[in-house]
């Protein structure tokens, strides 16, 4: 049974999802869906639904008696078990909750749902999900279409990876290589340049970072196809390979800009690049060396 974590908007409020392959359902984060009806923040949101849900069982409320926890990532980048419910659950408790967005909460979750088994039979829905996505978190149109071309060339490479015999648990290793290879940081230490903890690295990337980390990946991946790879041994040597092709385009780059195109820039401020506003990027002579 897969689960995926998501993260949706209601209204501009962040709602944690995960969808269940097994049972073909979404379960969302209670705390969040009483966040969002209650319109208060997380430790507010926890207390009222500690409250509500003591009621409840002791009404002989079995929905809420039956709710169960999956870990979930909160605010500090680590994962805590939390109260979720299926969409059945969730439509009994907030009838319990008043609040005037109960309605439209109702409508929104209906549509989720509708909208994840129209995207299984039809994966152009799930591209056009993610565009509305990132527009509702204030991305440009610019950077989403690069990372959404990104997207399907990533997908591509563990298309091959798969079926070069790779293993999954193989892909973290190869994706490091491939990252440290163009831009000089393992995934981990260029999170943490950017202040990143668990954020997805490529969520917080500019325009130009994701434009090399897109050409090293499908560079590998039409090196993969060139030469059939029989082992892990021989999928890293082609993983540094297609690397260093995005590290030379980018050292390039580099000395006609004058300044790095590794950039500390996340997501809370990539829109000062396309506002065309000065970024806080390091200029190259006074970065600390990282061998490339």
């Amino acid at each position: 049974m897969t689960k995926k974590e998501a993260l949706k908007l209601f209204e501009d409020r962040k709602v944690r999802t995960v969808w269940d392959d097994g049972h073909e359902k979404w379960y969302f984060s209670i705390v969040d869906v009483v966040a969002v009806l209650t319109d208060s923040d997380y430790q507010p949101a926890r207390k009222y639904w500690k409250t509500l849900k003591s009621r409840l069982i002791k009404e002989g409320f079995q929905l809420v008696t039956n709710c169960y926890q999956l870990k979930m990532l909160s605010s500090d980048g680590k994962r805590y078990l939390t109260d979720v419910a299926d969409t059945e659950q969730l439509f009994r408790i907030i009838q319990s909750i008043p609040s005037p967005k109960a309605e439209p909460f109702k409508q929104w979750m209906a549509q989720v749902a509708a909208t994840r088994i129209d995207q299984l039979q039809d994966p152009e829905l799930s591209i056009e999900q993610a565009v509305n996505d990132y527009k509702r978190l204030g991305y440009s149109d610019a950077w989403i279409n690069q990372r959404i071309h990104s997207i399907e060339i990533r997908k591509e490479l563990t298309d091959e990876w798969q079926r070069g015999g790779v293993q999954q648990q193989q892909y973290a290793t190869l994706t490091d290589i491939i990252t440290q290879g163009w831009s000089g940081f393992t995934t981990k230490q260029y999170k943490n340049f950017k202040g990143l903890k668990k954020e997805n690295l490529r969520d917080n990337m500019t325009n130009l970072e994701l434009a090399l980390n897109s050409l090293a990946e499908a560079y590998t991946t039409e090196l993969s196809k060139t030469r059939s790879p029989k082992n892990i041994g021989a999928h890293k040597a082609i993983a540094k390979q297609g690397a260093g092709v995005a590290r030379t385009a980018k050292n390039n780059m580099e000395k006609q800009l004058g300044h790095s195109i590794v950039s500390p820039l996340n997501a809370k401020n990539l829109h000062l690049i396309d506002a065309g506003e000065k970024t806080d990027a390091l200029p190259i002579r006074s970065q600390q060396k990282r061998g490339n």
